[in-house]
C-alpha cells in the first residue's frame, strides 16, 4: 500500500495544501521533480501520457507539457519557475483550458527520516472559485495516481 495523500482545502480560502511522504531519499525524490526524463514517467494520472515537454528548471525558466489520452484528447499545462533550491521549488501553474487563472505553487522537500522524504505543496489560487474548480476537476485522483507512479519509479 502506498503512503496516503493529504489534501487540505479549508472552506473560503484560496489554497490547496497537498502532503505526501515517499520511502526514498530526499535527493532521489527531488531529482524526480526536476529531471525531465523522470517527470514524464510519473506526473499525472495513469491513463495520460506526457508529450511536448519543455522543462527548464531554473529561476525564470519555463515549463510546459501536454497530457494526452488514447482517444486523442489533449490537456496543456505551463508555467514559470521562480525559485529553485534543493529543498523548495516555487513556480506558477496554468491549465491551457482555462488561461489567465495563474496558480502559485510552493513545493517543499523535507527529509523526515533516513530514506524517507515528505513533499508538501501549497497552491495559491487567485480566487476561491478557481480553487474549487481545481478540486472539482479530479485533481486529487490525478495527484494520487501520479504519486503512486512516482513510488514505482523510485523503487526501480
Amino acid at each position: 500500500m502506498s503512503n496516503p495523500v493529504t489534501v487540505i482545502a479549508e472552506p473560503g480560502t484560496s489554497f490547496i495544501d497537498v502532503t505526501r511522504e515517499f520511502d526514498a531519499p530526499l535527493e532521489a525524490v527531488y531529482r524526480a521533480y526536476v529531471d525531465p526524463e523522470l517527470v514524464v514517467k510519473w506526473l499525472g494520472p495513469r491513463e495520460l501520457s506526457i508529450r511536448d515537454l519543455e522543462y527548464d528548471v531554473r529561476p525564470g525558466g519555463i515549463w510546459r507539457f501536454v497530457h494526452a489520452d488514447d482517444a486523442g484528447n489533449e490537456f496543456e499545462f505551463y508555467g514559470v519557475f521562480h525559485s529553485v533550491a534543493a529543498d523548495r521549488i516555487t513556480r506558477t501553474f496554468e491549465f491551457g483550458g482555462v488561461p489567465g487563472h495563474v496558480i502559485l505553487e510552493s513545493i517543499v522537500f523535507e527529509e523526515v527520516a533516513p530514506g524517507r522524504t515528505r513533499v508538501s505543496t501549497r497552491s495559491a489560487f487567485q480566487a476561491v472559485e478557481d480553487r474549487d474548480g481545481m478540486l472539482a476537476s479530479g485533481m486529487e485522483r490525478g495527484q494520487t495516481e501520479g504519486f503512486e507512479r512516482l513510488d514505482e519509479l523510485l523503487a526501480g
